[in-house]
């Protein structure tokens, strides 16, 4: 069920100046009516208001996974990494060069010199820096921000919590788990050898952090960039889910 606009299509403008409409390839997507856990607690989820979830994970929480079923329990669609072939429907970048600076900081130099810097927010250039990690986080950044201004969704990482700070009906969550049950969901996707787990479970929340800390000049894991934060660990991954959706409630947004 969603609210304000449920047209699966999204107008932006291209660099000549042309109309485009573009497919939103929500990865999860429940139309038909609320969920009967909804229906239970009071009722289905209010249409006009608007429901903007972020989501910050550490890398093998189950962030992505909590993401994706919060939206199939909202009736909205999630948006992670397939917000990148967005991206490049916009630009008319390759998508290849999206998925190079994904969640990854982009002139570490310059952060390493000044590292409160912030890269400036305006809009994507079609100039000589067109494929910089700094140009390719503006693209991605409206996009987000399109998406959010149409529609009631969950985003999962890519700073969303801080590019869409100031939007009506936004919650801000960051996930996190123990390291041991960190260990056991990313064995099983047998993505590195025993002996590599931990260290490539460290590089990549270390990516995340210097990627937050580059584009908004923030800390990451600090509790003031969040209103809710979670060990999925202790809760489950339906636990988190239901935890979200209580709050939700709480604060007058179902």
């Amino acid at each position: 069920m969603h609210s304000g606009n449920t047209d699966d299509k999204i107008k932006i403008f291209t660099q000549s100046g042309r109309k485009q409409n573009l497919e939103k390839p929500g990865c999860c997507s429940v139309r038909d009516k609320a969920p009967a856990r909804l229906c239970r607690k009071g009722g289905a989820f209010m249409e006009n208001r608007k429901r903007i979830v972020t989501i910050g994970r550490q890398y093998g929480s189950g962030g992505g996974e909590v993401g994706k079923k919060l939206a199939e329990q909202l009736g909205v669609h999630c948006y992670d990494k397939n917000i990148l072939r967005m991206d490049s429907a916009e630009s008319g970048i390759k998508e290849s060069y999206f998925h190079l600076a994904d969640e990854r900081a982009g002139n570490k130099l310059l952060y390493k010199i000044v590292s409160s810097l912030v890269p400036e927010q305006g809009a994507p250039s079609f100039g000589s820096d067109l494929v910089s990690a700094d140009n390719l986080f503006r693209f991605q950044s409206e996009v987000i921000r399109k998406l959010a201004a149409a529609e009631s969704c969950v985003f999962i990482g890519r700073c969303a919590e801080y590019v869409l700070e100031g939007e009506e009906g936004l919650v801000r969550v960051f996930l996190y788990a123990d390291m041991e049950a960190r260990e056991a969901r990313i064995r099983e996707k047998h993505l590195y050898e025993e002996k590599d787990l931990v260290k490539n479970i460290k590089r990549i929340d270390k990516e995340r952090r210097d990627y937050h800390r580059y584009y908004t000049g923030r800390s990451w894991e600090d509790v003031g960039n969040y209103d809710l934060m979670l060990n999925i660990a202790r809760l489950g991954i339906d636990g988190t889910v239901n935890v979200i959706l209580d709050y939700l409630e709480e604060r007058g947004l179902r």
